[in-house]
Order: C-alpha cells, then structure tokens, then sequence
C-alpha cells in the first residue's frame, strides 16, 4: 500500500494564483516526498534537500511580503499548503511552519534595514531557521527562562541552554529569546544568532516515538556574541515577540494535525473498501462505517476552525482565542482520528509496513509543541472568563 491514498478535499481559495500554487504543493509532495517518506522517516533522515527544494520554489516564504522574498500570500493559502505538505510528511510540514516561525521576529518586528539585510536569505536563500524559546527548566512558564545575553560594547554575550528545537544543530539561524533584564515576561529580548554563530553547539539529538526524521536537540550558547545590529525590537519587548509568533505558529500546527489526520482517514477508507469479510467490504459494516463518519467530521471541523481563525488574521482582527481553538482542537482531533483509523486497519494497522501506526505517532506531538493543548485551554479561558483571581 503507498503511503498515502489520494486526497478528496475540495479547497476554498481566494484566487486562481493560489488554486495553483496549492496545485504545485500537491505535485512536489507525490513526487518528491512521498516516494521515500516512510523509510526516510524510520532510519532518522532529515531531508535537508526537499527544504531547499521548497526554498527554490519559493514555499518558505509564503505569508511575507514580496518586497523581502516573500509570497505575499494570506495566512488561509499558506495554512493549507502545511496541510498538504504534513498529510505527506510531518517532517515537512511541521519544518516549514517552524521555519516561518522563526522568521516571525524580523518581519515584524524589526528595522527596514534588518529586514532587508537578513530577510531575503531566510525567506528565499536555502536558508532554514529554528526558534528558540523553551528550557530544560522553562517550558509552559516561558518568561521563566534563563538563558541570558549581557551587553559588551557594541553587542551581547548569549550564556545558557535552549531545549526541544526542532532543527536544533542543522538550523543556519536562530531565533532566540534571552534574558536582558529582571525576572519575568519584561526583562525578555530577542535576538538573530547565525548558526554558525562560535560558542554556539548542538546536544545529540532527541530520541523520540515519532518524527524520528525531525532533529530536536538542546542548543549551548557558551558565550555567544551577537552585535546590537541583530537585536530584534526593543530590550524588553522580547516576551510579547514571542507570544505575537506563537499565535501564528499555532495555526501552523493546526494545519498540520488536520493533515496527518486527512492521511490517515485516506489510509482507513482505502483499506476498509479494499478488506473483505463475511463475503463483503468491511466499509459495508455500520460500526466501521460511523467510525469514518466520525473521523471525517473531525477532520471538516478541524479545517474549518484554523480557516476562521487565519482569514480573522488576514483581516487584521484579534485572532489569538481562534488560534488556541484551533491547535487545541486539531491536534486532539488527530490523535482520535490516527488512533481510529489503526482500529479500521486492526492488525495490520499495529505494523508499520502500514502507514498508520507512523500517523498516530506523529499525532501525539502536535498535543505538546507549541505551548501544549492544557496551556491552549489556559488561553481560552481567560478570553472566555476572564484572567485568574489571585
């Protein structure tokens, strides 16, 4: 069976522009990720040249503007190319939208001549970023982190470790978020750091249960200097940089949970159209036959939720309830949906010369990155009810 079975998704897009860019999406994924995706991912292979690939056709670039590099596209278009791009390869999927979300800081919030003297590398140049904002010791209390970056004359010297980046070691810039000033979310900056950056090293990588294709390592800045010219905003202003980064970043992963959920609903109807028992398809049964009506509706929701919650963005609008809505009910709704479809698939789907039980152990990290979906019901609630009495 191949990795995917073809996607039946009817696309709502603003213009024949975007029709074709998604059009292109699709050809490069069958073409150029799909045929390995399944060994690549077991034997650990980052595909540093599907990312250059993406570069080239100008697909890291997507929601920024054209006067750096960008695609000038709305965050609605570049969220369903995450879609198809993660229902191929997680790996892929989850790289662009950290990709983006590293360069996030610059875009919007730096000078007219850090962003024409850095962004067009990083949007369109081979480049691939990585974004650093959790610890060992500061993971969901971000504004708790330690890292530290003290001034030196014209520039800062970066001491301290970051954790769980995805591209950690492999990434050619940083997006890093240090201490510059007193404890808590005000004493937080931002800074670009080179990759190749001295003082700058890579623990070995993370073992994990999924996206074993994916590096995650701890990144040590055992005094990294980084001149004035690459901090990003205002001293201080660097946890509310953040926080504006990962509201975007949210939906990405939105977008990629509705993608291996797709996938894997793709894997279940095939095969439950294809196995026989009782002398009929076992897609005739009702039991199986609700489970899929099940998935397909989380799965419609899914999308329909992120697609709210960007076009509220491109419009300009508050969006950042909507976006932990999204990657809240996304990835819960993936994880359901990975796990029913190994149900469909019975013991097959317990192997892994079937794609599923890959999909159900990918799921399970898009209920954690990018603040974990009890942070994201945090969130909600205070939009909802109201901050905290203390």
């Amino acid at each position: 069976m191949s990795d995917r079975a073809p996607q039946q998704v009817e696309r709502r897009l603003p213009t024949d522009e975007a029709r074709d860019l998604l059009a292109l999406v699709r050809e490069i994924a069958q073409r150029e990720i799909a045929p390995g995706a399944a060994e690549e991912e077991a034997a650990g292979h980052f595909p540093r040249e599907v990312f250059t690939l993406l570069s080239g056709a100008g697909l890291l670039a997507l929601p920024y503007e054209s006067a750096f590099g960008g695609g000038d596209q709305p965050y609605e278009v570049y969220l369903q190319v995450l879609e198809e791009l993660a229902a191929v390869r997680l790996t892929v999927g989850l790289g662009v939208s950290v990709h983006t979300l590293s360069c996030h800081a610059l875009a919007h919030f730096g000078t007219p001549e850090q962003r024409s003297a850095h962004l067009p590398a990083m949007l369109g140049g081979g480049l691939l970023g990585a974004y650093c904002l959790s610890e060992p010791s500061s993971g969901s209390d971000a504004a708790a982190l330690r890292t530290r970056a003290v001034r030196d004359g014209d520039g800062w010297v970066l001491t301290g470790t970051k954790a769980w980046i995805t591209h950690g070691g492999i990434a050619d810039f940083y997006t890093v978020l240090a201490r510059t000033g007193a404890e808590g979310p005000k004493g937080i900056t931002a800074f670009l750091v080179p990759g190749d950056a001295a003082g700058l090293s890579a623990a070995a990588p993370e073992k994990k249960m999924g996206m074993k294709g994916s590096p995650t390592a701890q990144l040590h800045f055992d005094g990294v200097r980084v001149p004035d010219a690459r901090r990003i905003g205002e001293e201080g202003q660097g946890f509310t940089i953040a926080l504006a980064a990962l509201d975007s970043g949210r939906l990405g992963i939105a977008a990629c949970a509705v993608g291996v959920a797709q996938a894997a609903l793709d894997q279940a109807v095939a095969y439950a159209t294809g196995r026989r028992q009782f002398g009929r398809p076992i897609a005739d049964f009702q039991g199986l036959r609700f489970l899929l009506a099940d998935m397909a509706t989380r799965i419609e929701a899914g999308r329909a939720l992120y697609l709210e919650a960007a076009r509220l963005r491109d419009a300009g609008r508050p969006f950042a309830k909507q976006a932990a809505m999204a990657k809240l009910f996304c990835s819960d709704a993936a994880m359901q949906v990975t796990i029913d479809a190994v149900q469909v698939l019975g013991g097959y789907g317990y192997t892994a010369d079937f794609p599923v039980e890959r999909l159900m152990r990918e799921a399970k990290v898009l209920q954690i990155v990018e603040g974990t979906n009890q942070i994201q019901r945090m969130v909600i609630a205070r939009q909802v009810v109201g901050p905290e009495s203390r």
